[in-house]
């Protein structure tokens, strides 16, 4: 599960240009009802691929948790590819008490 969430966070800062687009285009949403219905659709369809992926790999936990670590990953990578609080902390580490403490499962 750790490994899982490190490559998803290596895979939006590796082009963080596409990353900061889709944080754009959501707050974009949050100001035009047409694109909000549109966006949301999607957002939730990805959101339910994640939930399926997650309890066919049998990960612990279940669709609380993942929406859990959705919240919490997309905080970090907001401070990742924005301007950061530059708290000075390990985002391999981050990522692992993250999962740790949300699911239980610190190991990869």
């Amino acid at each position: 599960m750790t490994d899982y969430l490190r490559d998803i966070v290596a895979r939006t800062t590796r082009e963080p240009g596409l990353t900061r687009a889709l944080f754009e285009l959501r707050l974009e949403a949050a100001r035009r009802p047409e694109l909000r219905a549109a966006l949301g659709g999607v957002l939730r369809r990805g959101y339910a691929d994640d939930v399926a992926h997650h309890t066919a790999a049998g990960l612990p936990g279940g669709a609380y948790e993942v929406a859990l670590l959705h919240y919490a990953v997309d905080g970090l990578l907001l401070d990742l590819l924005t301007t950061s609080i530059d708290a000075g902390f390990d985002t391999d580490q981050v990522v692992s008490d993250l999962v740790s403490r949300l699911v239980g499962d610190a190991t990869g």
